[in-house]
């Protein structure tokens, strides 16, 4: 018998179009065989099942069913392909687990602690993982550029601390960009990270769980016509991604290594995509992104492709697992 499946897309931040295109293509692919695909937009004001035809169909929270002409569907699994909150935060993932429903992505604590860049990096320094160095700031705290700038140096990046890599995002050149730089990153979040820039080579490296094995995939290398992989670089095409990227066999070994040690100590399962800077010869942990872009053109894709492995064998290896987790 086929098993529903719940295509979890949309969110309430900035990336609410960006998970769209990806759920729309988990739903293209996704093994007809096996699935009956549902696709399930998630906003503030409702949860909603969107038909072909586009008519709309309230999802009860109390057991995210779904009720169409008195006839109940229950979901065997839920594909959370949900960029920022509630699907990347661990806000979906605490959800399905009480009401034990399998979804692909990690559990809530890593969702959460991945989301948080300052409690990731915070979380990994005790293991000896290269980061940049840091400077934390909370809405409301003086901001005292000097000290600043003596801690992290110039050019620096500015961020917001629990949002999509591509948003709140600055790169300050001069001590008189910095306080431009901190309102942009708190439009996206109350709380802020500031970090040294890292001069060398940046790469993108997916690791997923894969027929019940850790896996690291091809690394891709990005190649930015901006200053760096913002927004327009990441969803405009201002960049060029090459896979496998143009590594030495030992830094490809080296970096290799870390995603997997990384993936590892966060306890991590199903897609991961962590991003590296190599600088001054080693890879350097920037952040990782838990439930990345999943457009045919995006990375973890093109990477699992780089692999063997086609994305309706990817979907269905992470459909399968979620469940197959779910039962121990």
């Amino acid at each position: 018998m086929k098993k529903n499946i719940a295509i979890v897309m949309g969110g309430y931040s900035s990336e609410f179009d960006i998970s769209i295109q990806s759920g729309n293509v988990v739903y293209k692919h996704l093994d007809r065989e096996l699935y009956n695909p549902y696709r399930i937009h998630i906003t503030k004001e409702k949860w909603a099942y969107v038909s072909d035809d586009n008519q709309q169909y309230d999802i009860d929270k109390n057991d995210f069913s779904l009720t169409i002409n008195n006839v109940k569907t229950h979901f065997d699994a839920a594909f959370n392909i949900v960029h920022g909150t509630p699907g990347e935060d661990g806000l979906l993932q605490a959800y399905f687990e009480l009401i034990e429903i399998p979804q692909t992505a990690c559990d809530f604590y890593q969702a959460a602690l991945t989301f948080n860049k300052r409690d990731c990096i915070s979380t990994l320094k005790p293991y000896g993982i290269p980061t940049a160095t840091n400077y934390f700031l909370n809405k409301g705290d003086s901001i005292n550029t000097e000290e600043i700038i003596k801690t992290v140096g110039l050019p620096c990046f500015v961020k917001a601390n629990k949002a999509g890599s591509s948003y709140g995002v600055s790169k300050v050149n001069t001590e008189n960009d910095l306080i431009p730089a901190i309102d942009v990153a708190y439009k996206e979040d109350d709380e802020i990270i500031i970090e040294s820039f890292l001069s060398g080579t940046e790469v993108s490296v997916g690791v997923i769980t894969y027929k019940g094995k850790d896996t690291v995939l091809p690394i891709t290398e990005i190649v930015s016509e901006n200053e760096f992989f913002d927004y327009e670089a990441k969803y405009l095409g201002k960049s060029e991604e090459i896979t496998p990227a143009r590594l030495s066999d030992s830094d490809t070994k080296k970096v290799k290594d870390l995603a997997l040690k990384v993936y590892q100590i966060l306890k991590m399962k199903g897609f991961s995509r962590s991003e590296y800077i190599f600088h001054n010869g080693e890879p350097y942990f920037i952040e990782m992104n838990t439930n990345p872009g999943f457009s045919e053109a995006s990375i973890l894709p093109q990477q699992a492709l780089a692999a063997g492995i086609s994305i309706k064998d990817l979907l269905t290896n992470t459909i399968e697992e979620a469940i197959n987790n779910q039962k121990k």
